[in-house]
């Protein structure tokens, strides 16, 4: 049974939306996109119920927008974030009496019933909205009540009054007092456009002979359409048990060793490897990539070299074996012999609070010199707890910072962890590969709840991660997987050398690159062809015309007679892409579609005109079933802007 103390009103708000799957974090949004919300309205009898949404940034002022009635009670409406930040969302309920009175009205005419009474009914009502109304509305209203009250007309011209569609418009969505419900505030975290719409690019940057060679590879980043440049560990590496080619534990004194392992006697997670430059360097790489209108992401590991000097000032903040000495990281069977995993859970409260402090402080240290977005590695081996508070904590004085979890997890973490503040996440794309598990996923990925804490950014390959048909595959594998990752989600990267279609696996039972450029200085011709830069200019830009691939949702599945073809939709209002996708490398492919018209925005059997952004060609369809084939050794994918002939 409910509480004795739970406050009962007249109308049940329930089901509300947006929400994260717990209620207990802000659900995200975007600034600039519509936030739809909704819920299900319950209340006794058969009343008419009216709602509207409100609005306000923390501390700010509420704004309000009319909810429409849907299917089984759930009433839906949507709001435009103008900025960033904490927000509060209210679904307001009312009893919409006018309403219900014009649509009994109909029923006791049409009965023949004597409707005096009704009309004086009607006119009250009318008299209780005047003054909710403006003035111009409030003076129309004023006349339908001396209409409704007029003993000199007949029945059926006070009918007309009572049923004029006019009168009908001014009182909707007008909120009344008599039973007004609201629901419990809902929080909504808004961030800026780039932690739901962004495409990464990811470089060593001692491959290029440090900051100021990455600046002379920004043209050319730039002339690619990518946005954010993601850097791994740019600090000081550790000498002890340092790391050689190929993972191995012999390393000569002039290799690199993994970024990964932070911290030597230069310093550690606040300092720059001086192999890379110093300070001036690493500002002048942010003013020349921000003048290119493109974003630096630095890695944020939380893990430190048997050199980090928080090894020597701090050996309570490290888990310690038996003999004395300290446990390096694990992830069976790889082992990490050149990191030690902090402990973030130490027995004295002072140590922890010191710890998290310090954490937080890395984050502080490079926002001041420029930074605003932070990949995040193995967040799931940290405490949720700590996540929680550390995003909050930066958020509140940095709102526009971002965050992207590299959490190759649990389902339930990876979400979790999306929920409690991170802004973007990678996901388990890597390993999705037939029609029905990719179809599967990005439609999870794209609903409620999931679309309110976990926004996906789509990798076909990392450092670490050489999966499924690239390796050793065609240059036509990575050409698919590349269009399914810019299309199917709106934030995507890649890891340099995937336009080369670097293929080669170390072995058979791991999935590390030969040569692995974690631990090694690797040159690249990137005009060597053949390659893929052309096709990944033209997705870039393809993403940034069609707004329909810059929103998570607005997703919609189609069919086709072939399982090798992935067919699917994304819609924005009347910004309309249609992707087929053949999902076989190595032969070609043919298949009937079967599409749903609806979803596209047109009739069943009505013209269409569909331009392949990929070929150049148009093609005119009509029906949904359309057929079509494709050679992956010549073009992947269609990639159609659907538009009316």
């Amino acid at each position: 049974m409910p509480s004795r103390s739970k406050r009962f009103d007249h109308i049940d708000i329930v089901e509300l939306q947006p929400r994260t799957a717990s209620g207990e974090w802000p659900a995200k949004a975007t600034l600039g996109r519509p936030v739809d919300v909704s819920a299900v309205l319950l209340k006794d009898g058969h009343d008419v119920l009216a709602a509207a949404v409100r609005w306000r940034p923390e501390g700010g002022s509420w704004s309000w927008a009319p909810m429409r009635p849907g299917e089984l009670s759930r009433f839906h409406g949507s709001w435009v974030p103008t900025e960033i930040g904490a927000h509060q969302v209210q679904v307001v309920a009312w009893t919409d009496r006018f309403a219900g009175w014009r649509r009994d009205l109909v029923k006791r005419a049409a009965a023949g019933q004597d409707l005096g009474v009704e009309f004086e009914v009607g006119a009250r009502l009318l008299e209780a909205l005047v003054d909710k109304v403006g003035e111009a509305a409030g003076l129309r209203l004023r006349e339908a009540v001396t209409g409704l009250r007029s003993t000199v007309c007949a029945p059926q011209v006070r009918l007309d009054v009572a049923l004029d569609p006019e009168l009908a418009a001014l009182t909707e969505g007008v909120v009344a007092d008599w039973d007004q419900t609201r629901s419990a505030k809902l929080a909504v975290w808004v961030d800026r456009e780039a932690a739901e719409f962004s495409a990464w690019y990811e470089l060593f940057p001692r491959s290029y002979g440090g900051f100021r060679g990455v600046i002379g590879e920004l043209d050319r980043i730039a002339a690619l359409g990518f946005d954010t440049l993601y850097l791994p560990p740019i600090h000081p590496i550790g000498r002890s048990h340092r790391k050689g080619p190929g993972n191995t534990l012999q390393a000569g004194p002039d290799d690199p060793g993994s970024p990964w392992a932070i911290g030597g006697p230069e310093g550690g997670h606040t300092a720059i490897h001086p192999e890379l430059g110093d300070e001036e360097d690493f500002t002048a790489l942010l003013d020349a990539a921000r003048a290119r209108g493109i974003e630096i992401a630095l890695d944020y590991a939380l893990q430190c070299s048997p050199d980090h000097p928080w090894v020597a000032e701090h050996p309570e903040w490290f888990n310690r074996l038996p003999d004395g000495s300290i446990r390096y990281a694990e992830n069976p069977p790889k082992k990490y012999q050149d990191i030690y995993p902090i402990n973030f859970w130490p027995e004295r409260e002072a140590d922890r609070v010191a710890l998290w402090q310090a954490c937080r402080g890395v984050f502080e240290h490079w926002i001041k010199r420029g930074v605003r977005v932070f990949r995040v590695d193995n967040p799931h081996t940290k405490p949720l707890a700590f996540w929680g508070w550390v995003i909050a904590e930066i958020q509140r004085n940095h709102p526009d910072v971002l965050f992207l979890a590299e959490a190759f997890t649990a389902p339930g973490m990876m979400s979790r962890l999306g929920e409690v503040g991170f802004s973007q996440s990678y996901t388990y794309f890597t390993w999705r590969t037939h029609r029905a598990e990719l179809a599967e996923y990005v439609a999870e990925l794209s609903s409620a709840p999931s679309r309110h804490q976990m926004r996906p950014n789509f990798w076909p390959n990392t450092p670490d991660i050489l999966e499924g048909v690239l390796r050793n595959g065609p240059l036509s594998a990575f050409a698919l997987r590349l269009v399914l990752a810019a299309t199917l989600v709106p934030s995507y990267g890649i890891y340099s050398g995937y336009e080369l279609g670097e293929n080669t696996p170390q072995r058979d039972d791991n999935t590390e690159y030969l040569d692995s450029e974690k631990y090694q200085v690797v040159r690249r011709d990137y005009g060597a062809e053949p390659n893929l830069n052309g096709l990944v200019r033209t997705l870039n830009t393809f993403r940034r015309e069609h707004r329909a691939l810059q929103r998570l949702d607005g997703l919609q599945i189609h069919g086709s007679d072939n399982e090798a073809m992935l067919v699917y939709s994304r819609r924005w209002d009347d910004d309309v892409v249609l992707a087929v996708v053949n999902l076989d490398p190595f032969a070609a492919q043919a298949a009937t579609l079967a599409l749903d018209p609806a979803a596209l925005g047109f009739g069943w059997d009505e013209p269409m005109v569909v331009e392949d952004a990929l070929s150049g060609q148009s093609f005119n369809w009509q029906g949904p079933h359309p057929w079509v084939s494709l050679d992956p050794s010549v073009q992947p994918a269609h990639l159609l802007h659907v538009r009316r002939r």
